[in-house]
């Protein structure tokens, strides 16, 4: 019983290390804003704007893998709980990030004044 004890403690040690090392790059990137990322654009949205999402990605993936146990699941289970999830997820970036950037537009190229 202690030999799993001690597994347990060791995974649940590197989970929390590797969500801390992708939190950590994320705020790192959130506090710096390295102009090559931050200036250029690819589909009219920054480099780091991308980062971010894929990381987020990335954790909510290892998250549902790791504290759901989705890893001693059939193949067929995992996809059907988390390629919804990834969709979704993508999709709702994708709406803020259109809607924002609609927003920006229309209240910087028009003659609408701030009020926020």
């Amino acid at each position: 019983m202690a030999h799993a004890h001690e597994s347990n403690m060791k995974r649940i040690w590197t989970v929390f290390g590797i969500l801390s090392i992708i939190t950590t790059v994320e705020v790192y990137l959130g506090i710096t804003k390295p102009d090559f990322l931050f200036k250029e654009t690819l589909l009219s949205m920054s480099f780091l704007n991308w980062i971010f999402i894929i990381l987020t990605v990335i954790k909510a993936y290892y998250i549902m893998w790791a504290f759901m146990h989705l890893e001693g699941e059939k193949k067929s289970l995992r996809w059907s709980i988390v390629a919804p999830l990834v969709f979704l997820i993508l999709y709702l970036c994708f709406i803020v990030l259109v809607e924002a950037d609609y927003i920006f537009e229309v209240f910087n190229n028009s003659y609408y004044t701030w009020i926020f």
